[in-house]
């Protein structure tokens, strides 16, 4: 909601905001919802002036309709598609991870998730140079690990410190700190802070769940609210600063005892994909994981994937139909 406030729109002066408060209008919403003949005669004030701010508002608060055409001319401009490091996985995303949206990777505890996570953030940083943002919430990342999957890809140690420099880390334990960590990013874009010349393109959370699971539960809203800013924060970053954002989550059973992405129906619209990482069935120490494409605005869902993790750091992709 935006407030009325002096300076909002010309002819919204101090003294016609007290009134309009007094009759409790306090917002662009509650002006423009109004019926501007009974406010003007409740309030004393000139009919023509409320109409005259009124237009001025809507002009600069309403959405205005936009054409398939120009909104394909938008994407080809801001979207780009940044590579996982695996061929087999990013035929699975379709080419890899795409800016201006959120990506989701879902699985039980130790079947791989922030692995995966940590091989894509060397890979953006290493093969294509661009920052990376990763928000730990477990304490899984450290950076031996890093330094471990970088000097799998290179000896020179020039080139692994460079990469290590655009993995930008940050460790949070909870849903309100990792809010300060993402209103600070945003800032930092917003005034167009780079490091190095070279552009923030990838957002890595793992996980969300650790963060947003202790909240909810029973009566409590918090969580629910916490969440659902989570949610709208993740978006609107991907979108207005062209971040790919890979989040991992947990997982849980539904009431026929199928496994689904953890958080519930609410969160369930904030990813455009989701992928669920399993464990192979019967063998709980195999090395083999099984991705399942469920969610795509791209891809034929339901695809199948078969990961083999017997490599502790370069892990492996093999299609599994």
């Amino acid at each position: 909601m935006v407030i009325l406030r002096e300076g909002l729109c010309p002819g919204l002066t101090s003294d016609i905001i007290a009134t309009l408060k007094r009759n409790r209008v306090k917002t662009v919403v509650d002006l423009v919802a109004s019926d501007l003949e009974e406010l003007a005669r409740k309030c004393s004030l000139s009919y023509k002036a409320l109409v005259a701010v009124r237009r001025v508002l809507l002009a600069q608060y309403s959405s205005f309709p936009s054409n398939g055409a120009d909104l394909y001319e938008e994407l080809k401009v801001s979207t780009a598609i940044l590579p996982t490091g695996n061929s087999k996985l990013d035929l699975l995303l379709d080419s890899g991870l795409y800016t201006g949206e959120v990506t989701e990777i879902a699985g039980i505890a130790g079947c791989g998730k922030t692995q995966i996570c940590q091989s894509i953030a060397v890979n953006v940083a290493s093969s294509i140079k661009q920052r990376v943002c990763y928000i730990d919430t477990t304490g899984g990342l450290t950076g031996s690990r890093l330094l471990q999957l970088l000097q799998s890809r290179t000896e020179q140690e020039d080139e692994q410190i460079a990469s290590l420099q655009r993995i930008e880390v940050f460790h949070v334990f909870d849903v309100y700190k990792l809010l300060d960590v993402l209103q600070d990013l945003r800032q930092g874009l917003s005034q167009q802070v780079v490091r190095s010349g070279e552009a923030l393109k990838l957002l890595v959370i793992d996980s969300v769940c650790a963060v947003i699971y202790p909240l909810l539960g029973g009566k409590q809203t918090e969580g629910m609210a916490a969440m659902m800013h989570l949610a709208r924060e993740l978006q609107t970053l991907a979108r207005d600063y062209s971040l790919a954002v890979f989040v991992s989550n947990h997982v849980t059973k539904d009431n026929t005892s199928r496994i689904r992405p953890a958080l519930g129906r609410s969160w369930s619209f904030v990813p455009s994909t989701r992928i669920l990482l399993y464990r192979q069935e019967g063998n709980a120490q195999s090395g083999f994981r099984t991705m399942l494409l469920v969610k795509s605005p791209r891809q034929v869902c339901l695809s199948f994937f078969k990961i083999n993790y017997a490599v502790v750091i370069s892990w492996s992709i093999v299609i599994f139909f």
